[in-house]
């Protein structure tokens, strides 16, 4: 896996056709998975939400129009200059700070939930991000993953592989307009990525308590949740 310096440029360099990339690329799907980890985190209205690897704020703006009180957080600039301009305006719209997921500069039990949406596989230690998140949720509080996995149907599996590593890679560099191989390290970061159960071992290792989840998609994407000890 690069380095973070690496991975917080690659992202740099994207930002601008980033939002424009997800949606062609995934055909849309992704605001619905995005929605349904909203769901799975059973947000409510006035609650402190702490959206880490918030990127260009997509998952941010969601769970803000739901009523949340929103912090979301990224160490990629750019990404949340673009989040910034999305939000202008917009009531109740989140707060946007830079910042790394594996040392956040919150007090401890500061938010009643935190979540991260296809950002963990980018962090050089996925354990030290879960535990940062669960240090600064309350306790009883909730810590939402979702995350890219690999669908185990054969048929499925078989197109995806396709798309992804043949297909993908180059049409995400042409709708980005990206000058590196941000859209070469997407298939292999999802490759390599620990996924369901692997994952969720991840998370009872970070502390969180009862971890499950739910694939999305035919196992295209899944939703993790685990809960802070109360």
């Amino acid at each position: 896996m690069p380095e973070g310096p690496v991975i917080q440029r690659m992202f740099a360099e994207v930002a601008d056709g980033y939002d424009r990339a997800n949606r062609v690329l995934s055909l849309g799907i992704d605001v619905l998975w995005r929605k349904r980890a909203a769901k799975v985190a059973e947000v409510r209205a006035g609650e402190r939400v702490l959206d880490v690897c918030a990127g260009t704020g997509d998952l941010s703006l969601h769970l803000s129009r739901l009523g949340a009180r929103v912090v979301g957080a990224d160490f990629c600039a750019p990404m949340l200059q673009h989040a910034e301009r999305k939000a202008t305006g917009r009531a109740g719209r989140p707060n946007f700070v830079c910042s790394d997921a594996q040392q956040l500069p919150f007090e401890d039990a500061s938010f009643d939930l935190a979540t991260v949406a296809f950002g963990i596989r980018n962090v050089e230690s996925p354990v030290r991000a879960l535990r940062e998140m669960a240090r600064v949720v309350r306790k009883g509080g909730r810590v939402i993953v979702l995350e890219f996995c690999k669908p185990r149907l054969p048929l499925l599996g078989q197109a995806y592989l396709f798309y992804f590593r043949r297909v993908l890679p180059k049409l995400g560099r042409w709708i980005a307009g990206a000058p590196n191989d941000a859209y070469d390290y997407l298939p292999d970061s999802v490759m390599k990525f620990p996924e369901r159960s692997e994952f969720t071992t991840l998370m009872s290792e970070a502390g969180l308590q009862s971890p499950r989840y739910t694939v999305l998609s035919g196992g295209i994407a899944a939703v993790y949740r685990g809960e802070v000890q109360a």
